[in-house]
């Protein structure tokens, strides 16, 4: 594959007792969109921040552009470009005023300034609001700035820390526009870490899974997908909150479970927050055995559905959690 635009090594951050990233190994091609998909607090922003040299590992390494993040942060720097969950924007200058600024902040030349402003724009979608104060911006038109800002200086990696967390429907579907044609017109890696799934499905050709600072799953969207089962059967439980195996008829659904396991064709049942869910090769054979299995053993059920498994399939067979439930198990008891 020649030099990874990005690897790790067994990289790792500490604050105080708590690993936020603990030993992460990463090999991400040149162009590739890699999409890097976790709850809050999973550890997305501590990696990013590492391989951007905004923080130093507290062990392993890791290199971006064939370059150590601790070693030659500097070379770094020069070939990637960042746009973070927080834009630090000045509201009082017009995005034309900023765009400049990142410019001449990266050396460039007066009629070098000009031509990339011009290419970035034709790139990212900003209009005449381009010549408007930052203030007068919407949230999605100050997102599409700060990555305008970020391409400024024509940058191998491009790294997006949940580049549309807050957006509209409109905003977001402009933003995954404007990054695939960065990937395809100009080739550029594009390291992106989201929390939503149709996201890391619609851009990135693979998606790594973190949780609780680890890496749990890796490849690509189908590939994992695949991976869970062909089809997945969920039965949802009565009051929507509690495990299904905690609380009145506890045992009738952990004997479920169990008969659930044995029916043909079930590879994997997990049971999370007030369901049930099993992963099948063949889901509607499997139907009528597993409603058997849970009306035998008395447990009640609100509605039980077919459907092909999705990437939180994916996150629930690996965490054990819905990537929505904004936690996985036992991050709850985490300082």
């Amino acid at each position: 594959m020649g030099t990874p635009a990005i690897a790790t090594e067994q990289i790792a951050r500490r604050y105080g007792e708590q690993w936020a990233v603990d030993g992460v190994d990463l090999e991400i091609a040149p162009g590739e969109i890699y999409g890097f998909l976790g709850p809050n607090g999973a550890g997305k922003s501590t990696l990013v921040r590492m391989l951007c040299t905004l923080i130093q590992p507290t062990r392993g390494r890791g290199f971006v552009a064939g370059h150590d993040v601790a070693v030659d942060p500097v070379a770094v720097r020069l070939r990637i470009g960042v746009a973070l969950q927080d834009a630090a924007l000045d509201d009082r200058q017009t995005g034309r005023e900023l765009l400049d600024l990142q410019a001449r902040l990266y050396g460039l030349h007066s009629d070098e300034r000009r031509g990339r402003l011009e290419q970035v724009l034709d790139l990212v979608d900003i209009g005449s609001a381009i010549d408007r104060r930052i203030g007068t911006y919407s949230g999605g038109m100050k997102r599409r700035l700060d990555l305008a800002a970020a391409l400024i200086h024509d940058p191998e990696i491009l790294f997006l820390d949940e580049p549309t967390t807050g957006l509209d429907p409109v905003s977001r579907v402009t933003v995954w526009d404007e990054v695939r044609n960065l990937n395809r017109q100009l080739g550029t890696t594009i390291f992106l870490t989201t929390q939503y799934l149709e996201e890391a499905d619609e851009l990135a050709g693979r998606v790594g899974i973190i949780a609780r600072g680890k890496l749990v799953a890796e490849g690509s969207p189908e590939d994992l997908k695949r991976s869970v089962g062909e089809d997945v059967i969920v039965a949802r439980l009565p009051g929507g909150s509690g495990a299904a195996g905690s609380g009145p008829g506890a045992d009738g659904a952990d004997g479920a479970e169990a008969a659930i396991r044995a029916v043909a064709g079930v590879d994997k049942v997990v049971a999370g927050r007030g369901e049930i869910v099993v992963h099948a090769r063949d889901g509607a054979a499997a139907m009528s055995p597993v409603a058997l299995a849970l009306h035998t053993h008395g447990v009640t059920v609100s509605s039980l559905t077919l459907r092909t498994p999705t990437l939180d399939d994916v996150f629930l067979q690996y965490t054990g959690a819905h990537l929505e439930d904004g936690h996985t198990p036992d991050e709850e008891a985490r300082p």
